[in-house]
């Protein structure tokens, strides 16, 4: 079969930097869209930034390559009202138009919902920011740490003792990203069903608050904040949770139904646990949470982790010990997925191992074909007569 490319024939003006709207706008170009994304004079700041100075000097950084590949870049200063045009026309046969200003500056700029609607009528027309325009924080910009920090995650994340900790990576961002990708897909077909044009509205905050729906819906309910988890699972078993094996090393244990219970104490070497009427109902187990974890701590203090981790899997007792990014890469699960992709870029061809799409159509898991560009690449080709920068 052939790779699948259901966006093929979909055009998008992509006028967002950073990461979640780029990565949106990534996701629609594996797709298959032609996206024309529109950086500033100098190209958008993430050019410059990433691990490899190299790269960064030639504004093509690994912090722009990981979700700007596969587009084309169209270089304006849009302080001027001929960029402002010049936009206007490219938007007036696309099909999706994509901005992540903070809200209120797309139409100070001339290009907001009606201005792209007067040149086109039927546009998909997305918008991507912190809190969504509306409320008593609508206003306000925002990063993706902000919004852990407004969101209420942090709050539950780390312990008591450290104090609130933040998700390591830019997950939000990355989320809603995701997010709008999928919003636009449901815009694009409701558009072909019912023929109306489509306003898609994404927040950050509202991404943040879907990803932990189980701890909104309870506070939301109960009105009970949710304490801080640390390294405990949420299911609250006394047999999940985080263990310290013998070499030192941490293992994330999720023993959270009868038989991967029964299982964990045969692996530990004490079958006679789930017989103790102490644990083995689960109603009273929790009743007795801290005798049990206590015990099963010490046994795993007996062997490595990799060790139990290899004897847990062999039951069909999930169990993970905590990996580094690095060693995950190093043992071959994404490579075994094709979740990556290597390309050549900037001057050096320097191999960029970029992600593909984080799922598979009819088997394909479509990877970025085309490396990121310097930027204005393409001024020529989509604006052939104009002075543009």
């Amino acid at each position: 079969m052939s790779r699948p490319a259901p966006l093929i024939d979909i055009k998008i003006v992509d006028l967002t930097q950073v990461f979640a709207g780029p990565y949106c706008t990534y996701q629609l170009a594996l797709l298959g869209a032609g996206v024309i994304k529109i950086e500033p004079p100098g190209g958008e700041q993430t050019r410059f930034g990433g691990n490899l100075p190299d790269l960064a000097a030639q504004g093509l950084g690994l912090a722009y390559c990981t979700q700007n590949a596969d587009k084309d870049s169209v270089e304006l200063d849009l302080k001027t009202a001929a960029a402002v045009q010049s936009v206007l026309a490219l938007a007036a046969d696309a099909d999706i138009f994509v901005q992540n200003y903070r809200p209120g500056v797309a139409q100070r700029l001339g290009l907001g919902i009606d201005a792209l609607r007067q040149v086109n009528p039927q546009i998909i027309y997305c918008s991507i920011s912190a809190y969504g325009g509306e409320g008593p924080v609508g206003h306000r910009p925002a990063y993706d740490h902000v919004v852990q920090a407004m969101s209420g995650i942090m709050s539950t994340t780390g312990t008591d003792e450290m104090g609130p900790v933040k998700v390591g990576a830019p997950y939000i961002d990355y989320a809603t990203g995701l997010n709008a990708a999928f919003a636009v897909m449901a815009a694009l077909r409701e558009r072909d069903r019912t023929g109306e044009p489509q306003t898609v509205d994404i927040s950050m905050l509202d991404t943040a608050l879907n990803l932990m729906a189980n701890n909104l819906v309870t506070v939301a309910t109960t009105g009970e904040d949710v304490p801080k988890l640390g390294n405990e699972a949420a299911s609250g078993s006394p047999s999940s949770g985080c263990f310290v094996a013998a070499d030192g090393v941490n293992i994330m244990l999720a023993a959270n139904n009868e038989r991967q219970f029964v299982d964990l104490c045969a692996v530990l070497g004490h079958p006679e646990w789930s017989q103790d009427p102490r644990w083995a109902v689960p109603k009273v187990r929790r009743d007795h949470f801290d005798a049990l974890r206590s015990e099963i701590a010490k046994a795993f203090l007996s062997r490595p982790a990799a060790v139990w981790e290899t004897l847990l899997d062999a039951q069909g007792v999930p169990a993970s010990r905590v990996r580094s990014l690095s060693e995950l890469l190093g043992e071959g699960q994404p490579q075994a997925r094709g979740l990556l992709a290597t390309l050549p870029v900037g001057s050096e061809q320097t191999k960029v191992r970029l992600p593909a799409i984080g799922f598979r159509l009819n088997g394909h898991n479509l990877p970025p074909t085309r490396p990121p560009k310097s930027v204005g690449a393409d001024n020529e080709r989509w604006l052939p007569d104009e002075k543009t920068v």
